[in-house]
């Protein structure tokens, strides 16, 4: 299915990135390419070991991170990627991408890659936050560029209560990003 295909997974700081690491699993089974970057913040709530150990790569977190290569990473990002996927995403990172807003790795590898890969995007907030018309304002900005989304879906919230917000099921997930790579 996604054979000398590379998906490059963005992992946002949200409860739902202890998702990240089963959608690196799947698509390394799927026999994907799987590079991986993290805002600072998601560090909290999944650590980069954990995808470094399912994706068989490194993870990389700052914009300025000094790696093993001479080129920069958002950019070799681009030229390497078949398709971005951004999971989960916050309003912070939708509200960014809308706005072209490029400060920290994520960021600008989403502006970087909006013109020349697809990105697909799984947002994760809550109910609140999904409905507030500013981000639904920018989902919609973000749409009509040509970026794809998968959910949320209505569900139990880190809250407990009940409502739209929880980042789609990874099986969805996997679903766009075959539909997204056949075209």
């Amino acid at each position: 299915m996604f054979t000398d295909r590379t998906a490059v997974l963005a992992v946002t700081a949200g409860i739902a990135a202890y998702k990240s690491p089963i959608i690196v699993r799947e698509l390394k089974k799927a026999n994907a390419e799987v590079l991986v970057i993290m805002t600072e913040r998601a560090t909290e709530f999944i650590t980069p070991l954990t995808l470094e150990t399912l994706s068989q790569n490194p993870v990389a977190i700052g914009l300025f991170d000094r790696g093993n290569t001479w080129s920069l990473e958002h950019v070799a990002l681009a030229d390497r990627a078949d398709i971005l996927i951004v999971a989960p995403a916050t309003a912070n990172i939708i509200g960014k991408a809308a706005a072209g807003i490029a400060d920290d790795l994520v960021s600008t590898t989403i502006l970087t890659m909006m013109s020349s890969v697809p990105i697909l995007i799984a947002p994760a907030m809550n109910n609140r936050m999904w409905e507030n018309p500013v981000v639904r304002n920018n989902v919609a900005t973000l749409k009509k560029t040509g970026v794809h989304f998968t959910g949320p879906v209505e569900g139990t919230l880190a809250d407990g209560r009940a409502g739209m917000g929880r980042m789609a099921d990874v099986n969805e997930i996997l679903s766009m990003v075959e539909k997204i790579l056949s075209k």
